[in-house]
């Protein structure tokens, strides 16, 4: 069976749990989530995420690697009231002091054994004698059959105890909800940036017969390559291996001259009158630098990060030889400003916008614009 809901972006399907949190929290609203996606598309992260913003307790049932006995108990015989008592397994939560998530991932995939004593927490927040917290936010997530993952068809019995959310892989959201906050290497954002139809291509890859899929979830693995393995021939195996060899091959080009002509430490380092040199004059390098620069950002650094940013949407003029007027400068220093200012609120880092002159300007010549 499909899931007939509309499907959305990761970004606004945590929106939806945020919200369902302070439902329940405020003893608006109980339920329980489930998330649906192909493999990699990031729906553990978003359980993780909505973990840290309220911290709560993380309770990750993997369904795949449990049997039944391992959610009800064990019976052990109480000879003193004549009855079979049953031990609490210590993977449920229990702390009604403590707020807590329980997610039960891929469920979708468990033994259908298991699926009976599943109901139970997805719909009377109870397995046995054992009752959940009010504390206690439920979400579950697994794949579907047509994803090429193990799963089975979910019943109607499972299905009428969930709130259903999609997700599909949008990579502008990507980009700027997760990449940027957690300071991707360079070299993917901006290649994604370019390429967003690559972010995830599971079913062209079913379509085709090949194993290896681009994911969210295999672009970070990419970028922790990029920053563990210096040698380019053993990176690029490695790469070839997670995105396929097509979509590696591409991805190089782009990493190869990001690598040599992106270098933020220095441009963060250079005076106001030697910056403009140090930008790279193609859009995949541009993009290199205003996600680099994002994830460069530190209270030590912000306020060169902001002159930094302000001075690409000038490029055309300090460097008039060089082609810079054919490309989208304004478009690109409002995207880096716009994810450079959700990390500096983020992370008490908004004093220094106030403080500074290019931002003045920037902000100005946007007012002027009629643009805010």
């Amino acid at each position: 069976m499909s899931v007939n809901t509309a499907p959305l972006s990761a970004g606004r399907v945590l929106d939806l749990l945020r919200a369902g949190w302070a439902a329940q929290r405020d003893g608006a609203l109980t339920a329980s989530w489930m998330l649906h996606g192909r493999p990699g598309v990031g729906k553990t992260d978003i359980v993780r995420q909505l973990a840290e913003e309220t911290g709560a307790t993380l309770f990750d049932l993997r369904l795949t690697t449990i049997e039944p006995q391992d959610l009800r108990g064990l019976p052990y015989y109480d000879h003193a009231a004549s009855k079979t008592v049953w031990y609490r397994p210590e993977d449920l939560p229990d702390d009604p002091d403590q707020p807590a998530i329980l997610f039960l991932d891929e469920l979708t995939a468990a033994s259908p054994w298991l699926q009976p004593t599943v109901y139970g927490l997805l719909q009377e927040r109870r397995v046995g004698r054992h009752r959940l917290p009010d504390n206690v936010f439920i979400v579950a997530a697994g794949n579907m059959v047509e994803d090429g993952a193990i799963a089975y068809e979910m019943g109607t019995a499972l299905s009428d105890r969930l709130i259903h959310l999609m997700i599909r892989a949008d990579a502008e959201d990507w980009l700027l909800n997760f990449a940027a906050p957690r300071g991707l290497d360079p070299a993917v954002t901006a290649f994604l940036r370019g390429r967003p139809d690559l972010l995830e291509t599971t079913a062209d890859s079913l379509q085709r017969g090949h194993m290896i899929a681009c994911t969210p979830r295999s672009w970070e693995r990419v970028s922790a390559i990029m920053g563990a393995v210096q040698d380019r021939a053993s990176r690029q195996a490695m790469i070839a291996g997670t995105l396929g060899d097509a979509v590696a091959a591409e991805f190089s080009v782009i990493a190869d001259d990001i690598s040599a002509t992106v270098h933020i430490g220095s441009l963060l380092a250079a005076s106001d009158r030697d910056r403009p040199a140090q930008y790279p004059n193609t859009l995949h390098g541009l993009n290199a630098v205003v996600f680099g620069l994002v994830g460069a950002t530190t209270q030590q650094t912000v306020t060169q990060a902001i002159a930094a940013m302000e001075d690409i949407r000038h490029l055309a003029e300090t460097r008039p030889a060089e082609g810079f007027g054919r490309l989208p400068l304004a478009e690109l220093c409002s995207f880096g400003f716009e994810m450079l200012m959700a990390r500096a609120l983020k992370e008490d880092m908004g004093a220094a916008f106030a403080a500074s002159e290019p931002y003045a300007r920037y902000a100005a010549d946007r007012r002027a614009a009629g643009l805010d």
